[in-house]
C-alpha cells in the first residue's frame, strides 16, 4: 500500500511538471524573461492544496519532467526521494545506471545519495581492469554471505 501512494505522488510531480513545461511555459524549458510563472502558479496551488508547491519544488518537479519525459518509465520501485536525488545527476548514461542499480539492489534514498555523493558509477567506469566492483567483492567475500555483503553501499565504496 505504502508503495502505491508513493508512486502515485511520483507520477503526481510528474505530472505537474509537465504541466508547467507544455501549458504555463508553452512547451519551452524555460518561462519568458520577466514571466513569473512558477510564482503564481506556486501561490495557486498553496492557496487551493496547502503546503508543499514552494517556487524551489515546482522547480524540482519541472525538471523531473525534463529529465524523465516518459511517465512509461517511471519506475514504481523508486520514492520521490529517490527521483529528486536522481535530478542531480547530469549524464543521463549515469543517472539510468544508478536508477537501475537503486532497484537492483533495493538502495533506500540515503545509499543512493551515497552512491551518488561518492561517484560509485564514475569509479566502476575509471577501473582499470573494467572488472566491476561488485565481482570483485563476491571474491573477498564468504560466499554465504557475499549477497548481503555485496548489497551494503558501506562496504562497496570502501573497496573502490
Amino acid at each position: 500500500m505504502y508503495s502505491a501512494v508513493n508512486f502515485a505522488m511520483v507520477q503526481a510531480y510528474w505530472r505537474i511538471g509537465r504541466i508547467i513545461v507544455e501549458h504555463e511555459q508553452d512547451g519551452n524549458a524555460r518561462a519568458g524573461y520577466g514571466k513569473s510563472v512558477l510564482q503564481e502558479l506556486s501561490s495557486r496551488l498553496t492557496k487551493d492544496f496547502g503546503k508543499g508547491f514552494s517556487v524551489r519544488t515546482l522547480q524540482q518537479m519541472k525538471k523531473f519532467y525534463i529529465m524523465f519525459p516518459n511517465t512509461n518509465a517511471l519506475r514504481s520501485q523508486l520514492t520521490w526521494t529517490h527521483y529528486h536525488l536522481l535530478l542531480s545527476v547530469e549524464n543521463e548514461q549515469a543517472r539510468q545506471w544508478y536508477m537501475e542499480e537503486a532497484i537492483a539492489s533495493a538502495w533506500s534514498s540515503r545509499q543512493l545519495e551515497r552512491q551518488i555523493s561518492t561517484l560509485y558509477y564514475e569509479w566502476l567506469l575509471a577501473s582499470r581492469e573494467q572488472i566491476p566492483v561488485r565481482a570483485e567483492a563476491v571474491k573477498l567475500t564468504v560466499p554465504l554471505a557475499a549477497e548481503n555483503f555485496i548489497k551494503d553501499p558501506y562496504v562497496l565504496e570502501f573497496l573502490i
